[in-house]
């Protein structure tokens, strides 16, 4: 059987992408060595949040988020959707400064942010400790189960005629299609390679990184976080080069539970907990929201984000291929990005203008590097 697209990925990209071009007619096949949303996708944090350190970093997010946005109300309950907002804790004056700049850049392309004082960020979350500067608050942010979204998102495809293809390993995409691990070749016409932190492996070209993270999930707490709160020095670690650094950041869940991270590691291959790296994570939230120590954790897991050496994703055809594109390399912002990222890549291969200017996100900037 030929499909007119393979897609290498099961994970909250690949499902994105299926979704929207079965939804255009195409066939389409989504392979992966393992289940739905099992890799990259199941250890990240479901945080659906603007960022503002590029041009290309915002349009991308802010497009991504709007069409969360569009399909909220169609996402069954356990996708745990939630417009909770997101404050960015500034600790001192020298953030306050930094919140004042984000403030102004999201004023300036159409994104609505409150500037809180001390007191308001206290009033705001009763929890934080005594002291802080203050913040900003992004009201349009929001939450979402990533398991349950990509569940839904594959289904959708599926319903479109789409095939999903589980404990398939593919070991070599081309201009033809997928070779999988038992010599089987699925024929496609187009091929995506949205295999995540694994995408360089089928796409050498690809300059990817697993950057390794750590999360915590505590018992549930109703009320005791009302807003995503990541502190400012977070986008120091998030694009910093530095091999490990930690950061606040807590996400509240609907069930009450209260998300905890964040690590970033380079140079770690395992997916061990790493105790040293889970304690700095540890204790600098302790430093933001004391009370957390007497809380009670019920689970960590480590995952590994897909890094780009300029913090962009790779989003179109991959040089040297007629027919192979990439949708890979998000980094931490994966999930924000899915749908965003499965509409230019849609629009790329059923030759539609695209809603944002997807330049800036093409592979072929590797070979101009």
């Amino acid at each position: 059987m030929t499909f007119d697209v393979a897609i290498v990925g099961a994970g909250i990209v690949g499902a994105a992408g299926a979704a929207s071009l079965s939804s255009a007619g195409l066939r389409v096949v989504v392979i992966d060595a393992n289940e739905v949303a099992t890799g990259t996708t199941a250890a990240g944090m479901g945080h659906i949040v603007v960022m503002d350190d590029s041009e290309a970093q915002f349009a991308l997010t802010n497009y991504s988020q709007k069409l969360w946005n569009d399909l909220a109300p169609t996402l069954p309950q356990n996708s745990e959707y939630e417009h909770c907002g997101t404050i960015w804790v500034a600790a001192d004056d020298e953030e306050m400064d930094e919140v004042r700049r984000k403030k102004d850049f999201y004023a300036s392309h159409g994104v609505e942010a409150e500037i809180l004082n001390e007191t308001a960020l206290r009033k705001a979350e009763p929890n934080l400790r005594e002291g802080l500067a203050g913040g900003l608050l992004v009201k349009q942010d929001s939450v979402v189960y990533q398991l349950c979204a990509t569940d839904f998102l594959i289904e959708k495809a599926k319903h479109n005629g789409s095939v999903v293809m589980k404990g398939k390993k593919a070991v070599e995409i081309s201009d033809g299609g997928v070779k999988l691990e038992n010599g089987a070749l699925i024929a496609a016409g187009k091929v995506i390679n949205a295999a995540g932190a694994l995408a360089s492996i089928l796409s050498p070209s690809l300059k990817i990184l697993k950057r390794k993270g750590h999360l915590v999930i505590t018992e549930r707490y109703p009320g005791f976080v009302s807003h995503q709160l990541i502190e400012l020095g977070y986008l120091k670690s998030a694009h910093g080069k530095d091999t490990d650094s930690v950061a606040f950041n807590v996400q509240p869940r609907s069930t009450g539970q209260i998300l905890l991270g964040s690590s970033r590691q380079f140079g770690s291959e395992d997916t061990e907990i790493d105790y040293n790296i889970l304690n700095r994570m540890a204790a600098r939230a302790f430093e933001y929201m004391p009370k957390l120590r007497e809380l009670s954790a019920v689970r960590t897991w480590t995952g590994f984000r897909p890094a780009t050496p300029d913090n962009l994703p790779y989003i179109g055809l991959i040089p040297g291929f007629k027919s192979v594109y990439a949708a890979a390399g998000h980094e931490g912002l994966g999930i924000t990005t899915s749908l965003g990222t499965g509409e230019l890549i849609a629009d790329q291969i059923l030759g539609r203008q695209s809603m944002i200017d997807a330049s800036p996100y093409s592979p072929s900037r590797l070979a101009a590097a």
